[in-house]
């Protein structure tokens, strides 16, 4: 199938071919022509797999043929659980919204920055993307409006109500018209997310994409026994003498991630942590220059993993062993997406032997391992 066959203008086909999209992923086969249609969506899919092209598309061409409504009431609105998350998916809400005839604008708003800038720049905005601490804030202020929303999406909604929004996503839920276009998309379909799906869909198009363990076959995993004390010089090891590029690490603290960066920094090697303690604009300039490929290593804590999209990640390093093998699936689940080979590498001390043998028989997947020792490290 092609993305000619899915009913989309000339303009966005130009625009997927020049953003590298050859052909859609499944998700954006099934879900494109539903939204189009104006059907409710249930999307059971993990990141990685297409999901925000699949429904940005077809709401951008849904919203260009909604008559213009007053001034801060916007037409589409995108729930999501983090400010990195937010600004990625309005950008391609952007990219994509700057190609059409009738350009469609779009703005995201999080927490963590100051709110009157995102107040002005409210003014004629069609589709927000939005978390949803924030956007009751701009709504209690009578910054923004709810009562004309034509299209709701709670993307990450596992996550979103894993990390306590669930008594905010309901007030927004009252905030809208009841006459309206639900997508609901989510990693998995949690007790949670199958509630809130039993109260938002009617009928619903259900596509269910292979899960992030589905997915490991396409990364090569492998792992290495080490000394607590030898893990960073083992990592500068491995990026230096492979030549790696973009590099994500996983830490278990922001203690852990501000040291590594730092040593990796002094050794020569561009590298910068990204955690909660960081400001957001720390933040965001550094996973912007770790997208485009222009930082060489991010180290990052668990907390932030589910804002790093990227697209074809190649490298993913367990510095510390996550806590669970449902979070060791989700770290390497960063890389080996998108139909895209990628490598794990796990560093494994003497301390952390029975917990990684624990991780590799819940996953189903015996890593090989490798003694760090004969490295001559």
């Amino acid at each position: 199938m092609s993305f000619t066959s899915l009913g989309l203008p000339a303009s966005l086909l130009k625009a997927l071919t020049d953003q590298n999209y050859v052909q859609p992923y499944p998700i954006q086969s099934e879900a494109i022509p539903a939204i189009l249609k104006k059907k409710d969506v249930l999307g059971i899919a993990p990141t990685g797999s297409g999901k925000t092209v699949g429904y940005v598309l077809p709401i951008l061409l849904n919203v260009q043929n909604i008559l213009v409504s007053k001034s801060r009431h916007v037409k589409a609105l995108v729930l999501v659980p983090t400010r990195e998350l937010a600004v990625q998916v309005q950008e391609v809400f952007r990219v994509f919204g700057s190609v059409l005839p009738n350009r469609v604008k779009s703005l995201a708003v999080f927490g963590g920055v100051s709110i009157n800038p995102q107040m002005m720049d409210l003014h004629g905005v069609d589709v927000l993307v939005a978390t949803p601490g924030r956007l009751l804030e701009l709504v209690e202020s009578n910054a923004v409006h709810l009562s004309e929303i034509e299209t709701l999406v709670l993307d990450e909604a596992d996550k979103m109500l894993n990390l306590g929004f669930k008594e905010e996503v309901n007030r927004i839920l009252a905030l809208l018209p009841k006459k309206r276009q639900n997508l609901l998309f989510s990693a998995t379909l949690s007790d949670d997310v199958n509630n809130i799906n039993q109260l938002l869909l009617h009928d619903p198009l259900v596509i269910k994409i292979g899960s992030d363990d589905e997915n490991i076959d396409l990364i090569n995993q492998l792992a290495y026994f080490v000394k607590e004390e030898k893990k960073g010089p083992l990592l500068r090891f491995l990026i230096k003498q492979n030549d790696l590029k973009q590099v994500l690490v996983f830490t278990s603290s922001v203690y852990s991630a501000d040291n590594v960066s730092d040593k990796l920094r002094k050794n020569g090697i561009e590298a910068l942590a990204i955690h909660s303690r960081k400001s957001q604009g720390a933040r965001m300039e550094a996973l912007s220059k770790f997208k485009y490929g222009e930082l060489r290593v991010l180290v990052a804590t668990d907390l932030l993993s589910r804002g790093i999209d990227i697209k074809f990640l190649p490298y993913v390093v367990n510095y510390d062993l996550p806590r669970s093998p449902k979070d060791y699936i989700h770290r390497i689940g960063r890389t080996g997406r998108a139909e895209s080979p990628g490598e794990a590498i796990s560093f494994v001390t003497p301390a952390d032997e029975h917990h990684f043998k624990v991780i590799q028989k819940k996953t189903g997947k015996w890593v090989t391992m490798i003694d760090s020792e004969n490295l001559g490290i």
